[in-house]
């Protein structure tokens, strides 16, 4: 069974106060606009927090509807679709668990969420099921790093204070390979440092890109 989500109210807030506000100022608005563009038609957001995508969906997208289980960042993203024209409906439901039937959107996106997630292979699962044959799955995450120095740093943090400390996050998951293994076919990735900086980050590796549902279910 499912266990229910726990509100994070001090991790709500230090991603919205600071966390969130210094991924601005390093530039990550470039790759959200990258991310989002060219969407159409009824897509979802699975961990859509505070709605700080919202800003960057391009206005052909006809229907958002913004998962977020967390419900102080919840009521942000709230605040956030009233403040714009984008046509979206935030959604109190767990990623692992969509409350949509199947083939109901055209596209989906993740966007730094698939490293909280309690079960990520049944969140891509479930996005696989909700999208409709041929639809477009757009990924943005940090993840596993490719040095193994920094390797082993991600695994002794996921092991202990990281996750209890940020939200459930996980530092060093291999999510390229969940999404094929989900059922999706990897179109696009591009695979960079963010933000840059001389010294190895365990949250610094990234990658963005595309993957498309395909006509068959994953492996779990």
């Amino acid at each position: 069974m499912t266990q229910p989500i726990k509100p994070h109210p001090l991790f709500a807030r230090f991603y919205a106060k600071i966390a969130g506000p210094a991924l601005e100022k390093a530039g990550i608005a470039e790759h959200r606009r990258r991310l989002l563009a060219g969407l159409t038609g009824e897509v979802i957001e699975i961990g859509a927090g505070n709605g700080l995508n919202f800003p960057h969906y391009p206005p052909e997208v006809t229907r958002l509807v913004a998962v977020e289980p967390e419900p102080n960042l919840r009521a942000l993203a709230q605040d956030q679709a009233s403040g714009t024209s984008l046509p979206a409906e935030t959604c109190d439901a767990r990623a692992e668990r969509l409350p949509f039937p199947a083939a109901s959107f055209d596209a989906a996106v993740v966007c730094l969420t698939l490293c909280s997630i309690a079960d990520p292979h049944a969140a891509l699962a479930e996005l696989h099921r909700v999208l409709r044959p041929g639809a477009e799955l757009r990924f943005f995450e940090h993840v596993q790093a490719r040095k193994p120095a920094t390797r082993r740093v991600q695994r002794a943090l996921d092991a202990t204070v990281w996750p209890r400390l940020m939200g459930g996050c996980h530092t060093g998951r291999d999510t390229q390979t969940a999404i094929a293994a989900a059922g999706f076919t990897v179109t696009t990735v591009d695979r960079f440092d963010f933000p840059e900086t001389r010294i190895p980050m365990p949250t610094g590796a990234h990658i963005l890109g595309t993957a498309v549902r395909s006509d068959h279910g994953g492996t779990r």
